[in-house]
C-alpha cells in the first residue's frame, strides 16, 4: 500500500509538474532549506539555552524560537511533499529518508513532552533539571534529522 501511495504521488500532477518545472521545483528547494534552518536553528538556540543556563528565562528566547521553529515546519511540510513527489518511487524507500522521518518523530514527540511536562513552569525563573535531557534529545533528533535529509541524494 505503502509503495502505491508513493507511485500515485510521484504520478499526479504534483509530480509531473515538479518533474519538469525547473522554477517549482527550485523553490521548492529553496524554501525546503529555509524552512531547515528556521527549524533546526531556533529549536537549537532554545535548547542552549535550557543546556547552558539551566533554563532560566527559557521563555523569553521560546517566544521568539518556538513560532520560528513552527514557521520553518509549516514550510518544510509542503516543500518535503514537492521534493519527494518528483521521485517518490525511489526516495521513499531510501533507507535515509526512513531516518528523517523518524528523527522528525522523535522530534516532534519529544516537543510534545517537554510542553507537557514543562509548560506550566516554562515562565519561571529556572526550568527543572530534568528539562535539559529534553534539550539533549531535541537538539539530537532536529541535527539528525538535517543530517538524514542530506544523505537522501547519496544514498
Amino acid at each position: 500500500m505503502y509503495l502505491d501511495l508513493l507511485g500515485a504521488l510521484e504520478e499526479s500532477w504534483l509530480g509531473h509538474t515538479a518533474r519538469h518545472s525547473a522554477w517549482m521545483f527550485t523553490v521548492a528547494n529553496l524554501l525546503h532549506v529555509l524552512g531547515s534552518s528556521l527549524v533546526v536553528g531556533s529549536i537549537a538556540v532554545f535548547d542552549l539555552k535550557v543546556l547552558v543556563e539551566r533554563g532560566r528565562h527559557a521563555w523569553q528566547v521560546g517566544r521568539f524560537a518556538i513560532p520560528l521553529a513552527a514557521a520553518g515546519l509549516a514550510l518544510q511540510i509542503p516543500t518535503g511533499t514537492i521534493l519527494l513527489a518528483v521521485e517518490a518511487r525511489a526516495l521513499g524507500i531510501n533507507p535515509a529518508f526512513y531516518a528523517k522521518l523518524g528523527f522528525i518523530a522523535l522530534g516532534l514527540v519529544n516537543v510534545a513532552l517537554f510542553h507537557a511536562r514543562f509548560g506550566g513552569v516554562l515562565r519561571k525563573d529556572a526550568l527543572p533539571p530534568d528539562a535539559r535531557a529534553y534539550a539533549v534529545v531535541s537538539l539530537v533528533a532536529w541535527i539528525a534529522a538535517l543530517l538524514a535529509g542530506r544523505l537522501i541524494a547519496y544514498l
